[in-house]
């Protein structure tokens, strides 16, 4: 069987970088991606994860944050999604399962709305373009 992990890990990232505009990237590697809150704890700077991808060894890792502190995103996930769990908010993966990818993308998306609510995420600035004297936008 061909290794699919960098395949897993691409899919993955790209689940995750549809929220990057509204978090902080703090790792774009080729085998590891990860994406901060604006959240920062004032006695030492550190911020606080929305989540990350990597390839380990043996597996992919998703750590998906949010179910962390909204726990009831969990409620609704699959047995078989379940059974890539490791703890409480890392989904592992060896094969490339696209349900299973895309349930995890709909739990990366619940958990961004969380936080986005939350005020951990913010979405980025409009960009309105430039107006000129008739009000026309370029």
């Amino acid at each position: 069987m061909e290794n699919e992990f960098p395949a897993i890990f691409q899919h993955i990232r790209e689940l995750y970088k549809a929220h990057a505009p509204a978090a902080v990237v703090l790792h774009d590697e080729p085998d590891r991606y990860s994406l901060g809150t604006h959240k920062v704890r004032p006695k030492d700077g550190y911020r606080f994860w929305f989540g990350s991808v990597e390839i380990k060894k043996n597996y992919v890792s998703a750590h998906v944050m949010p179910v962390y502190v909204h726990p009831e995103l969990l409620t609704t996930i699959s047995p078989a999604l379940r059974k890539r769990m490791q703890g409480k908010g890392c989904f592992n993966f060896k094969v490339k399962d696209e349900a299973l990818l895309a349930e995890l993308g709909s739990l990366i998306t619940r958990g961004a709305k969380c936080f986005a609510r939350d005020g951990s995420l913010r979405p980025p600035p409009c960009d309105n373009g430039s107006i000129d004297v008739t009000g026309k936008i370029s």
